[in-house]
């Protein structure tokens, strides 16, 4: 079970987005996660009302539909759909999650659970930087444990390649530089 984790956790933190200042999943989406239509988790939705009050899911408006549209590649079949997608937040996942019980949706599930613990922790990280300017040890600690964040969130993007990349993000007081060295796999 914890390689299928392993396996899906790159997947689910590429679909994150952020709608309404929420990071967010949309229904497309979720359901490709899911390994179900795009209708079932509507209508999984449709038919429980009670367990997706207001903050659980966000139906975008036109505007939103578009800007995702042409942001987003991987929505692109979106652009001709006659439906407002659902964004489903942290909470609305769990609360589907209750609802969808195949092992593909626990498991799946799982990741959501932990690609979303990891960007809590590293918005806490950050945030956390600025006040410790007086403590060089506690910034250093504290950059180190963001570095490392950063690194488990990003290192399944990467192909298996001979070669070397480096991405360097700046964000606010932390600076991170990932360098990722891979051996092509010999098959």
């Amino acid at each position: 079970m914890e390689n299928v984790k392993n396996q899906l956790l790159p997947e689910v933190e590429k679909k994150i987005i952020v709608v309404r200042g929420q990071q967010v999943i949309l229904d497309a989406d979720v359901a490709e996660l899911y390994g179900v239509q795009t209708k079932r988790i509507n209508e999984a939705v449709s038919n429980n009302p009670e367990k997706f009050p207001e903050g659980y899911v966000i139906v975008l408006d036109n505007q939103e539909k578009t800007e995702v549209v042409e942001n987003f590649d991987h929505l692109q079949s979106l652009r001709f759909s006659p439906q407002l997608p659902k964004a489903f937040t942290e909470k609305g996942l769990y609360m589907l999650a209750t609802i969808l019980k195949s092992q593909q949706a626990v498991q799946t599930t799982i990741a959501i659970v932990e690609a979303y613990a990891k960007l809590r922790e590293l918005s806490r990280v950050v945030a956390e930087i600025p006040k410790h300017q007086n403590d060089e040890a506690a910034q250093k600690s504290l950059v180190q444990r963001g570095s490392e964040l950063v690194e488990e969130l990003m290192a399944d993007a990467f192909p298996k390649q001979s070669s070397e990349t480096t991405i360097e993000l700046n964000l606010a007081m932390l600076k991170v530089r990932h360098t990722v060295r891979r051996e092509k796999s010999d098959g």
